[in-house]
């Protein structure tokens, strides 16, 4: 194994995550602009890895982020605790009674069906999370008093202001100090750079992070949009796709980042919104390893779907699994988590490893 992982004794945690949770709130199949009911649940890129390890995996999971002292903040913890992720790592600010200056983030979500894509309106501005900044998080008590394994943090977070960009990196150094393995999902969302400079700023910050991460995923655009590197191919449908084209990708990205040990990312050709083909491609050691590969899956909830492969991914490694091992664990989990409502997983660790053994659909009785 190229990573070199606390033992778990030597660790309260076996992983935290650093990022944003908003309440998600899903008018099912309806539209946002005409629902009159809404199912809630919370999310984020970062804490759905964290929670999908918990209840999926079993590990010990914290989650660091920040929340308005309110109702609202405190319905999204009480989902957090549900989720049984540790909330002690949370920090609470005081709220100034209409959110003029500290909020809580929400985040409206179509499914999408057939030809009518997935649609995110987030409202987000202002955020507790957003306005956390260098020295506010004892990562000295985290990471060298409590201990923790792995640390996952990801470009959501890096997007949400200048000093959440800057908490991040003090974040990934505190972790590197310590020995706590370090992966970033590089997670592009345009919405969240165009403001603040596009693709450029994105970079900017991105390659800044770069530097100190052992696990980098993300897809094509991820890659291409925060790193600078662009693949050729036909993405159209996986099964004539020419993967060379990621590998070349992979290929430049270990080069230009010697620190990366392991790279993956998620292949996703979009038939419809409810039907697409799904796999993953993975570098470690010099070697690429192609995952198990799911054709015309079909979809009820994609969002959350990299999130829940970034936690499979990250399970086959903590727990000590081979790459090819690990790899399929992430695109197994990911594509159950894409069968069922909400951001993060309803998965068990039965169902993914039945999965990467073959099962079918059949009736369990």
């Amino acid at each position: 194994m190229m990573l070199d992982i606390k033992p778990k004794e030597r660790c309260f945690y076996d992983e935290i995550s650093l990022g944003e949770v908003m309440l998600r709130f899903d008018p099912g199949e309806g539209r946002v602009r005409s629902a009159r009911t809404f199912t809630v649940w919370e999310g984020g890129g970062e804490y759905n890895v964290a929670r999908g390890l918990r209840r999926c995996f079993g590990l010990k999971t914290g989650v660091v982020t920040a929340f308005a002292d309110n109702g609202v903040g405190r319905l999204a913890e009480d989902f957090i605790l549900q989720g049984g992720v540790d909330v002690s790592l949370i920090k609470w600010a005081p709220y100034d009674g209409i959110g003029r200056t500290v909020r809580n983030g929400l985040n409206f979500v179509e499914r999408g069906f057939g030809v009518r894509g997935a649609l995110s309106v987030s409202d987000r501005a202002n955020t507790a999370v957003s306005q956390l900044k260098p020295g506010d998080i004892d990562w000295e008590h985290i990471f060298g008093e409590l201990g923790a394994r792995w640390l996952h943090t990801g470009g959501i977070f890096a997007a949400l202001s200048e000093t959440s960009a800057q908490v991040a990196l003090e974040a990934v150094k505190a972790a590197k100090k310590h020995g706590t393995v370090v992966s970033y999902d590089l997670n592009y969302r345009p919405s969240l750079w165009k403001g603040i400079g596009g693709k450029e700023k994105a970079r900017e910050v991105n390659r800044a992070l770069a530097e100190y991460i052992d696990v980098m995923i993300g897809n094509e655009e991820d890659f291409t949009a925060c790193l600078g590197f662009e693949i050729e191919g036909n993405d159209e449908n996986l099964k004539e796709l020419d993967l060379g084209g990621y590998r070349a990708m992979i290929d430049a990205a270990s080069k230009a980042y010697p620190n990366f040990k392991v790279i993956a990312s998620t292949l996703r050709a979009v038939r419809t919104a409810t039907v697409n083909d799904w796999s993953a491609i993975c570098w470690a050691g010099g070697k690429v390893y192609q995952g198990m590969r799911f054709d015309s899956l079909e979809i009820l909830d994609r969002v959350g779907g990299g999130d829940s492969f970034a936690s499979g991914l990250i399970y086959g490694l903590l727990s000590g699994r081979d790459i090819q091992t690990a790899l399929d664990y992430g695109v197994a989990h990911g594509a159950l988590a894409m069968t069922t409502p909400g951001d993060t997983s309803m998965a068990s660790l039965k169902e993914v490893e039945s999965l990467m053994k073959g099962a079918g659909a059949r009736v369990e009785r």
